[in-house]
C-alpha cells in the first residue's frame, strides 16, 4: 500500500425505486428495492479482492424494514457508512436551508438506527450541491463532501435523461441545473476545501480524466465496453495513468448497476449499460478494478480523507449556478414510508 499512490473507492447505493423515481415512473411508489440482490454480491466482489470502501447510504432504504439486513451487512463486514440523503431527490439544490437540515438528519437517524454509525461522510444524489447543502453539512460536523463532479458533459448527460425519462415540459424546466453545467468542469479534479463564512468543508470530488474532465467512474466504463472491452480498458488504463502523472490521487465511484444485469431486471433498460448480463458485467468490473489496484492503493473515502496534508489543499469560494424555480415550486413534498 505504501509503495502505491492512492486511490479512494466508494459506492451508491441508489435503489431500485429511486432511479423509477427520478425518471418519473410511477412505480416508485411502492419502493421496489434489489438491495437484498445487489449488496452480497458487491460484498462478496469486495471480499474477493481485499477491498474497504465507503457505501453512500440512502435514508428511505434504511427506513423500510426489507432492506435491513442488506445495509446491516455493509457496516458488519467493515465499510465506511456515508450518508446520500433521506429521499434521493437529485434537485436537492433547490431545497431551502431548513429542508436540507431535515433532510440529513433523518438519513442520519435511520441509516444509525440499522448500522450503529453516525454517518460523518456525505455525497448529494445526482452530484446536486449548494452553498446551503454546505453551510448545513459544516454545522452537522461532517468530515467532508463529495458531491462535486467535475466534468463539461453534465448538459450532455441531462440531455439524455430528458429523452429517457416520462418528464413534460413544466418537470424538464425544474430540472433546468440537473447533473451541472459546463462552468462544473472548471472545478478542480483533486481535494479542496470550501470556504464559507463560518469556516470550511473539505470536498473530495469524483475524479474525471485529469485535463480532459471526461468521466472515468465505472458506470461510465461499462457503458464504453458495450461497444469495445478493449476501448474500456484503455481509455481507463489511460486515465489512471494521466492521474499518476498530475500526481491525482483518483475518487472513483461504483454504483449497483455496476453490477446488475439485464437478466435480474427489466424495467431499467434506459440506463445505458442495462442489456449486459450480471455476469458479463462482473467479468468487465473484474478487469477495470483490477487495473486500479494495481496501481494505487485503494481506500475507503474516510482513511483517503486522514491522508490528505490540509495544508497544501486549495481553498474555494460556493459558487453555484442561480436557481431559477424555488423548490416549493419544482415538487411536491416528499413522500415517505417508514419502517413498520
Amino acid at each position: 500500500m505504501t509503495k502505491k499512490p492512492l486511490a479512494s473507492l466508494s459506492l451508491d447505493l441508489d435503489n431500485k425505486w429511486s432511479y423509477l423515481k427520478t425518471h418519473g415512473h410511477k412505480s416508485w411508489a411502492s419502493f421496489p428495492t434489489y438491495l437484498p440482490v445487489v449488496v452480497p454480491r458487491v460484498l462478496r466482489f469486495l471480499k474477493e479482492r481485499g477491498l474497504t470502501i465507503t457505501f453512500f447510504v440512502v435514508g428511505q432504504d434504511a427506513a423500510r424494514d426489507e432492506n435491513h439486513e442488506a445495509i446491516a451487512s455493509l457496516a458488519a463486514a467493515g465499510h465506511e457508512i456515508g450518508n446520500h440523503s433521506f429521499h434521493h431527490e437529485p434537485w436537492l439544490h433547490l431545497y431551502s436551508e431548513e429542508e436540507i437540515n431535515a433532510e440529513l438528519e433523518r438519513a442520519e437517524e435511520s441509516i444509525e438506527r440499522v448500522t450503529g454509525i453516525r454517518t460523518q461522510a456525505f455525497r448529494g444524489p445526482g452530484y446536486s450541491l449548494s452553498a446551503a447543502v454546505l453551510r448545513v453539512l459544516h454545522r452537522r460536523s461532517y468530515r467532508f463532501d463529495a458531491s462535486t463532479f467535475p466534468t463539461y458533459l453534465g448538459p450532455l448527460a441531462r440531455a439524455y435523461y430528458f429523452m429517457t425519462a416520462k418528464l413534460d415540459e413544466e418537470e424538464k424546466k425544474r430540472r433546468s441545473i440537473l447533473f451541472g453545467t459546463m462552468k462544473d468542469g472548471l472545478r478542480p479534479v483533486k481535494p479542496f476545501r470550501w470556504q464559507l463564512e463560518v469556516g470550511s468543508v473539505l470536498e473530495i470530488p469524483v475524479t474525471t480524466m485529469p485535463g480532459l474532465k471526461t468521466p472515468i467512474h465505472f458506470s461510465y466504463l461499462v457503458y464504453l465496453s458495450t461497444f469495445s472491452r478493449r476501448l474500456a480498458r484503455s481509455y481507463f488504463g489511460n486515465a489512471l495513468r494521466l492521474c499518476r502523472l498530475t500526481c491525482t490521487q483518483p475518487s472513483l465511484l461504483l454504483h449497483p448497476l455496476d453490477v446488475l444485469g439485464g437478466d435480474d431486471t427489466s424495467d431499467l433498460g434506459f440506463f445505458p449499460g442495462m442489456r449486459l448480463p450480471h455476469e458479463r458485467k462482473l467479468e468487465i468490473m473484474s478487469d477495470l478494478v483490477g487495473l486500479l489496484t494495481e496501481r494505487f492503493g485503494v481506500l475507503p473515502m474516510g482513511q483517503f480523507a486522514d491522508r490528505l496534508d490540509d495544508s497544501v489543499l486549495p481553498v474555494r469560494e460556493p459558487r453555484f449556478a442561480p436557481v431559477a424555480f424555488p423548490r416549493a415550486a419544482a415538487e411536491s413534498a416528499p413522500e415517505t414510508v417508514e419502517a413498520s
